[in-house]
């Protein structure tokens, strides 16, 4: 496996848990950061089952340093840490990180090139600052449910962890675009995001309907909800979604479905008529596609040149050629667990790489090796350990 070194230059002090904070961390890993995951040393109980698929998913390409933050000892270790260090990455409530000492202003003393990284619930000010943030929350409070599921059914979640997942992407981002004007500043700052914020600016054109046109969008179930047609059909044996983009795919779908005449349709006519007329054109569409299979459809589909695809099962999409020619599962070797699948790095580069290197670390695994590259000799390691700091 070739090792991937966009970002080897760059060493992360990871202090996350649960998820947002190390899908952050994960993309800077990924591409080769030393990325150093600081853990208390009686491990993190709300982190999962550490030789589970999820934290092994969230954590690989890292390597694993126990501290005990609570400990002043400890404080002081992590601070000569961060006068060698690019950039730190936490996830606590707001107000944790000033009790313990370890807030920005405190760490930017130590090295005012330290790109530090936050996420929140609901951000580091404001009147619910201190509110634990959960993603199901953020889902709600920002505007995803209402627009999930079926017309009158009732707010729905996301079946991912969709505000805890794009508030790290975001995060990612931010600590990217720090770095990059640290080149030309030579000064690091303080990255702030939210769960609530990430959730709301990725409803995209959704939000848009509300903050320009004042227009508050609804359920639309398994269809787009400006474009019509265009949505998930039944099927002899399961569903199949269909988007003709444009006329001229509208009229090529009108005949593959044997029904040329719609194109001519006043009710059907061009995209406006559509968007009116959704619910009968998309009963009528129904109607047809529940004669075939979805393999069927895909395939006249798209030798029509239609967008369309299958609604797969999980074991479906990773049986698929063109994802198993993507890449998107790599195995890595765990000391105890042997070959395990983990979810690739989706992007693609000309000439760097990003790859699945090591499975997750376990617990404190690289303590000695982290610390001894840091400056501190032998004797000082037994003492941190001795007062269990480390």
């Amino acid at each position: 496996m070739p090792s991937a070194t966009a970002l080897s230059r760059f060493t992360v002090l990871d202090l996350t848990r649960v998820r947002s904070g190390p899908t952050a961390v994960r993309q800077l890993a990924d591409w080769g950061a030393d990325v150093i995951k600081i853990e208390p040393p009686g491990g993190d109980r709300i982190g999962g089952n550490r030789d589970g698929s999820d934290f092994q998913n969230l954590h690989r390409n890292k390597r694993s340093l126990t501290l005990d933050l609570k400990h002043p000892e400890g404080v002081a270790v992590l601070k000569r840490l961060v006068r060698s260090a690019d950039v730190l990455v936490e996830n606590f409530r707001p107000d944790v990180k000033d009790r313990l000492g370890i807030g920005y202003a405190d760490l930017a003393a130590e090295n005012p090139r330290l790109v530090y990284a936050s996420i929140s619930g609901y951000g580091q000010d404001g009147p619910y600052r201190m509110r634990p943030g959960l993603d199901q929350i953020a889902q709600g409070m920002g505007g995803l449910m209402s627009i999930t599921g079926e017309v009158g059914g009732g707010p729905v979640r996301a079946g991912i962890a969709v505000a805890d997942s794009s508030a790290g992407l975001y995060c990612a981002l931010g600590i990217l675009t720090a770095l990059l004007e640290r080149e030309q500043s030579g000064q690091g700052q303080w990255i702030q995001t939210s769960l609530l914020q990430a959730q709301i600016a990725l409803l995209d054109f959704q939000a848009a309907r509300w903050t320009m046109d004042h227009e508050v969008p609804p359920q639309i179930g398994n269809h787009h909800p400006t474009a019509s047609p265009m949505g998930a059909f039944p099927t002899a044996d399961g569903h199949v979604n269909i988007a003709p983009i444009g006329e001229a795919m509208w009229r090529r779908l009108c005949g593959v479905l044997g029904h040329p005449e719609w194109a001519e349709d006043p009710r059907f006519a061009d995209q406006p008529a559509r968007s009116r007329n959704r619910h009968d054109l998309a009963e009528a569409i129904a109607a047809v596609t529940r004669t075939r299979n979805a393999a069927q459809w895909v395939e006249a589909l798209n030798a029509a040149e239609i967008a369309c695809g299958p609604v797969y099962t999980m074991d479906e999409v990773f049986s698929d050629p063109q994802v198993q020619h993507l890449g998107m599962a790599e195995t890595v070797e765990h000391p105890r667990l042997g070959p395990i699948g983990l979810v690739a790095q989706p992007i693609r580069m000309s000439r760097s790489e990003g790859h699945v290197r090591t499975a997750a670390p376990d617990l404190g695994a690289q303590s000695d090796a982290i610390l001894n590259a840091f400056g501190f000799d032998a004797q000082a390691v037994a003492d941190l350990r001795e007062k269990r700091v480390i």
